[in-house]
């Protein structure tokens, strides 16, 4: 494997040209999308919740390891069980649609297989890009039963950092849970944009009681849920004030 895979760039022979977007109509979903509290009765049709978990796993993830799930709870009494487990909060209590997202730093290995599968039929891929697989990912993700190589890595990696730039994690537990929850919250992103430009809204809570709901939903230990997603078609009060922002300068830095 090269020791230059981050900086190199692989000998490809894919093309895909990027297709002309209008920039004023991604604004108006951006803009009008809100956290909506309140829900009418109307009920989002499936195809139109199955379109838009499609777009949430296009989401950019690290790796293309994939580590989430995405749970859409259909069943009626595990519906009103959630929307007890958040806290019969509005946003929750008058959605038919709750979509529980999963960060599973545990399925790295999925991943890893997904895309050595794919390699397989493409005889064309770069060894560096295979190498990458095989060797980095499982150094990278896997620490070894109840992380007991994750202090290793960590006091290996600080060391060679004195000397070269070098990534420095995610390792162990709480750094690979980290890394699942920064991938699962841009999909997450995704599924919300997708239900706004399919003409719904929806809200994003943290507001659960995470231990009723992994026991709901039969999550190992691993697992850790980023956000509930109630969805729904927006009543008259479902957007409880204008939307608040601080001054841009507050939060851009140019350096």
């Amino acid at each position: 494997m090269s020791k230059d895979i981050f900086s190199e760039v692989p000998e490809l022979h894919y093309v895909e040209k990027a297709p002309t977007c209008d920039m004023g109509e991604f604004k108006k979903v951006i803009e009008s999308r809100r956290s909506v509290r309140v829900f009418t009765d109307e009920v989002i049709p499936d195809s139109v919740v199955e379109e838009c978990l499609n777009m949430a796993l296009l989401a950019p993830n690290s790796s293309n390891l994939q580590p989430w799930e995405f749970y859409w709870v259909k069943s009626p009494e595990k519906l009103k069980t959630l929307q007890a487990y958040c806290l019969n909060q509005p946003a929750a209590r008058t959605s038919q649609t709750l979509i529980v997202c999963v960060a599973r730093p545990d399925r790295w290995k999925l991943g890893q297989k997904v895309n050595l599968a794919y390699f397989d039929t493409r005889p064309d891929t770069p060894r560096s890009v295979r190498a990458y697989y095989e060797k980095l990912v499982p150094f990278v993700y896997g620490n070894g039963p109840l992380h007991i190589f994750a202090p290793f890595k960590t006091f290996a990696v600080a060391i060679l950092g004195f000397f070269r730039v070098i990534p420095r994690g995610p390792f162990g537990a709480s750094g690979n849970l980290l890394w699942a929850t920064k991938t699962t919250s841009l999909a997450c992103e995704n599924l919300m944009l997708a239900l706004r430009a399919a003409g719904y809204d929806s809200c994003p809570m943290e507001g659960f009681d995470e231990v009723r709901v992994k026991k709901l939903l039969g999550l190992p230990r691993g697992a850790a849920v980023t956000m509930v997603v109630s969805a729904g078609k927006r009543a008259s009060n479902g957007v409880y004030a204008e939307r608040i922002r601080g001054a841009k300068d507050l939060f851009i830095k140019k350096v």
